[in-house]
């Protein structure tokens, strides 16, 4: 007999907690040092890959080790260096101003709350949960186009909202693995679960279970 599929919510959740956990060990991929590092990065990955952040942000920290640092620096040598991730201009502006905003309220440090870090420029509550997750390890659960777009798919959320599915997914997955589950669900929307032309459920480790898969797995998973 083949095992039940998994017929509520929760119970999928849950079981993507586990699928996921076992093929994205690492929950970013964006280098990091501390948290200011991992603020900057943050910011500068929207609209392009984790990987071409890594690959400007060795000499972005080096000439700007602190907050303080990167809040005097000039415009133009921030634009050079980070001008690869796309939209360079903008982003220039995004992490001065947040550096200069963490110098100015919270002595150079990063501040470790909520409330707090959706107040810095270029940091909304999305990047918020991910500074406080991986940089602090209290946990958030992050909510982009990728995580609506899977939480849909797997039909834990009847909503399109990111704070209702911040909200409906963190009562059914433990606090302890809201950061991991979030940040592994970007990575399946990046990769397999994307939005066009059509998921890759034939690769898919969720395919058995999810309501939205159009292929099932020849045999089934223990």
């Amino acid at each position: 007999m083949l095992p039940r599929a998994p017929r509520g919510a929760r119970e999928r959740a849950l079981l993507t907690v586990q699928r996921l956990a076992e093929i994205y060990p690492s929950v970013t991929e964006l280098d990091h040092g501390n948290p200011y590092q991992l603020t900057i990065a943050t910011i500068l990955s929207a609209q392009t890959t984790d990987k071409m952040v890594n690959s400007i942000t060795p000499e972005l920290f080096a000439r700007y080790p602190t907050a303080a640092d990167l809040a005097a620096a000039d415009p133009s040598d921030v634009e050079r260096i980070i001008k690869p991730t796309g939209f360079f201009r903008a982003k220039t502006h995004s992490i001065i101003s947040c550096a200069r905003a963490i110098v100015d309220r919270f002595g150079g440090e990063v501040p470790n709350r909520m409330e707090d870090l959706v107040t810095l420029p270029g940091i909304g509550r999305k990047t918020a949960n991910v500074i406080l997750g991986v940089g602090f390890d209290v946990p958030g659960f992050a909510v982009d186009t990728h995580v609506t777009r899977v939480t849909d798919r797997l039909r834990l959320v009847a909503t399109r909202e990111p704070e209702k599915i911040e909200a409906l997914v963190t009562r059914m997955v433990p606090p302890a693995e809201w950061t991991a589950l979030s940040l592994r669900l970007i990575l399946l929307g990046r990769r397999v679960c994307v939005a066009r032309p059509r998921p890759h459920c034939d690769r898919c480790v969720l395919n058995d279970f999810c309501p939205s898969s159009w292929v099932k797995p020849a045999e089934p998973r223990a």
